[in-house]
């Protein structure tokens, strides 16, 4: 009688064991957070060097290439230092994980007693037991209610410390395949970070040469000062574009009031369509300081960072912190949102008169070509971007097609 009174418990006890599933923990959002960020860490390495790759079989010049370079270099040194991070976490993650599954493995040990010590003791203690009432519940003739509420509150006890081992048990495994994935994850990161590593090294040690080639190679110098010279000229058309799109729409605007005046026999009447800009000396106002930082580079003739050679600086670079806001120093309307050879992701700004201020080596940009900008307003960030020598924007203003001091204008009211 005693096996099929066991018997019988078991299954009962078994119908009443629930399923938990414990909730995921802040670490493993975390992981998966920094997973994403050195997924897209990845995907601008990968572009930026297929861009290098592409200079080098298009001869596009040593200046270029090696501010690619440089932009590669630092972008290599982030992603190495995020691979450390993440590598850490996971660490940190698998001890903690370790110390958990112990822990588990502890608790569980101590509920497998329990429940060994409460099957045996139903057994030995025989028909004067919860088991001779079980089985006389389960077989006797009656209100089958009565039995069921009999059986449940013979049970509950039972039912608890078998949902809470059930619990347990699939908690530890659901942790131990979160080590497993972490364990792989760990494998997978230290082999990259040993690559970027070594990648790294090549990189510096190439373009240490290509800077000691451009040094003591006075051909390649010749080239390197053409390649720049050829970078402010193309500064100088793009300005001198605008200026004249600028002046046909003011002749336009002019010549569209004139005839409407004409067909009308010279009628006083109401303006509807007033010209873009009237021309004017300078911009009128207070100005802003685009970037807070030290100035590195001044107008007029400097050291070339690389070449180590006077050259014709055409604006000012500033010395910026990653990150920081790049702003309008003046109000006007965004006319050109582009990548220029020299100076990287870039924002033009034309402001009363034909004044033009130009923002270079941005890192992100926030506006839009016809886009209104208020005094200060934020138009991107600073970055690092075709720079020979880190993070600094590249400012420039110019009066109609002159270029003038930007430090000087900042100082006119």
């Amino acid at each position: 009688m005693r096996p099929l009174a066991l018997r019988l418990l078991a299954v009962i006890l078994c119908c009443f064991v629930g399923v938990s599933v414990g909730a995921p923990k802040k670490t493993d959002a975390q992981i998966k957070e920094q997973k994403t960020a050195l997924k897209k860490l990845e995907t601008d390495l990968a572009k930026k060097r297929k861009e290098i790759a592409q200079l080098e079989n298009e001869e596009k010049g040593v200046l270029n290439t090696i501010s690619l370079l440089d932009q590669n270099l630092n972008q290599t040194r982030t992603y190495i230092n995020e691979l450390s991070k993440s590598e850490v976490m996971v660490q940190r993650a698998l001890e903690q994980l370790a110390h958990d599954i112990d822990s588990l493995d502890s608790k569980i040990a101590v509920r497998k007693e329990v429940m060994k010590r409460r099957i045996r003791t139903l057994y030995v203690s025989g028909r004067s037991t919860e088991a001779k009432a079980l089985y006389s519940l389960l077989t006797q003739e009656g209100n089958p209610e009565r039995q069921a509420y009999w059986v449940h509150h013979i049970l509950y006890q039972d039912k608890e410390e078998v949902e809470t081992l059930t619990r347990m048990v699939r908690e530890r495994d659901e942790m131990k395949q979160q080590q497993s994935e972490h364990l792989v994850d760990l494998v997978s990161m230290r082999t990259k970070k040993a690559a970027e590593e070594k990648g790294l090294l090549n990189q510096m040690s190439g373009q240490e040469q290509m800077l000691m080639s451009l040094k003591h190679d006075k051909a390649m110098q010749r080239k390197a000062l053409e390649e720049f010279e050829r970078n402010q000229k193309t500064m100088l058309a793009l300005i001198k574009k605008l200026e004249e799109k600028r002046k046909k729409e003011i002749e336009a605007a002019k010549k569209a009031e004139a005839e409407r005046k004409k067909a009308k026999g010279k009628k006083k009447e109401k303006v509807i369509t007033k010209p873009k800009k009237t021309i004017a000396a300078s911009v009128k106002g207070p100005k802003c300081m685009p970037l807070e930082g030290e100035i590195i580079s001044q107008y007029g003739l400097q050291e070339h960072p690389v070449l180590h050679i006077a050259t014709r600086n055409l604006g000012v670079e500033i010395r910026g912190k990653r990150g920081g806001a790049v702003r309008a120093a003046a109000p006007g309307t965004v006319v050109m949102v582009s990548e220029i050879d020299g100076r990287g992701p870039s924002v033009i700004i034309e402001h009363e008169g034909g004044t033009y201020s130009v923002y270079g080596h941005l890192r992100s940009i926030r506006v839009q070509e016809g886009k209104e900008v208020r005094n200060c307003e934020e138009i991107g960030e600073v970055g690092d971007i075709a720079s020979l020598n880190g993070i600094k924007l590249y400012f420039q203003v110019s009066e109609g097609t002159q270029t003038v001091d930007p430090l000087q204008w900042l100082k006119t009211k």
